[in-house]
């Protein structure tokens, strides 16, 4: 693997998890890959799960980890030709070469504006660095997708999953502020790379990007796409053709334990409790999202692992 900042930086996706099972078995089994090396992990944003989780899984590879959050030292610039006299003082061109000699791989966490659709569509500081850094790019969550969680994702499902080919159902839910798609992005495209019947529901308006749903089935009544489902997956996201806007709160898209019956009950967390899902729910032995939040730590150990063997 020579980066990961999309899912299809993977080459081989089952065995990618089958090795990061097998990692949870013995975490330790190759600290001497990442002896010398270091990860510098850069912040525009705030992290708790990805951020300990990540450098967790260099330290298990023997890495050293450096950590800047970018945004409290100083506003990098993103733009070609601009004259710096403003609130920027430093460019991303000089920035990415310099980090580059400090470092074995960079891994960046930068969100969406979700105010410019074009200019998050554009992905403009994840692809940045991958332009002028000179080493390995790991994308920690960007303006359109999150990789790292994805792929945990898929972890987790492959571990409990009790059928060759569970029924998979992501879940909008009501949420009070504004937020990205990337999750969902992410998700339903590594479901798509796996052996499991994928629907998403939503309120009617609240699609996602046709060009990663493509032709994942989209139902629109909550109740009738969670019938059978195998795992419950449940996000909220903010329009997409409306960029940004919350149009709908409704209240009735809150998962409940009457909703999710046998399901597995999933989500990326942080997660606002009887807002997006009640207690019941996310308390009871259905809920997994704490073996998700674990296996985020074994999905960067293995694309670490991998991006170190192929810098050998």
């Amino acid at each position: 693997m020579k980066k990961y900042t999309e899912i299809k930086d993977i080459s081989n996706l089952n065995e990618t998890i089958k090795e990061a099972i097998l990692l949870k078995m013995n975490p330790y089994e190759f600290q001497d890959l990442g002896r010398h090396k270091t990860l510098v992990m850069l912040f525009f944003n705030a992290s708790l799960r990805t951020r300990l989780s990540t450098e967790k899984a260099a330290k298990n590879l023997g890495m050293d980890v450096m950590v800047l959050n970018v945004n409290d030292a100083w506003q990098l610039e993103f733009e070609d030709g601009t004259v710096m006299n403003a609130n920027t003082s430093e460019h991303v061109k000089e920035a990415a070469q310099v980090i580059s000699q400090y470092a074995d791989i960079i891994a960046v966490r930068a969100f969406p504006t979700l105010t410019d659709k074009a200019k998050d569509q554009s992905e403009y500081i994840l692809k940045s660095f991958e332009k002028y850094a000179t080493v390995p790019i790991v994308n920690m969550e960007s303006a359109t997708a999150h990789p790292l969680q994805a792929l945990a994702d898929a972890i987790t499902i492959t571990e409990l999953a009790e059928k060759p080919k569970p029924k998979v159902v992501l879940s909008w839910a009501p949420h009070p502020k504004a937020l990205p798609q990337a999750v969902a992005n992410s998700f339903v495209g590594m479901m798509q790379n796996l052996e499991v019947d994928l629907t998403i529901t939503h309120p009617e308006g609240y699609e996602l990007d046709k060009k990663i749903t493509k032709q994942t089935p989209i139902n629109y009544n909550q109740k009738e796409a969670l019938k059978d489902a195998d795992f419950v997956y449940v996000k909220n996201w903010s329009n997409f053709n409306d960029y940004g806007k919350v149009l709908n709160q409704d209240e009735n898209w809150m998962m409940t334990q009457d909703k999710l019956g046998n399901a597995k009950f999933m989500h990326c967390l942080p997660v606002r409790r009887n807002v997006v899902v009640e207690d019941a729910v996310l308390d009871s032995e259905n809920s997994v999202v704490i073996k998700q939040a674990n296996n985020r730590t074994f999905a960067a150990q293995i694309v670490l692992k991998q991006i170190l063997e192929g810098l050998r």
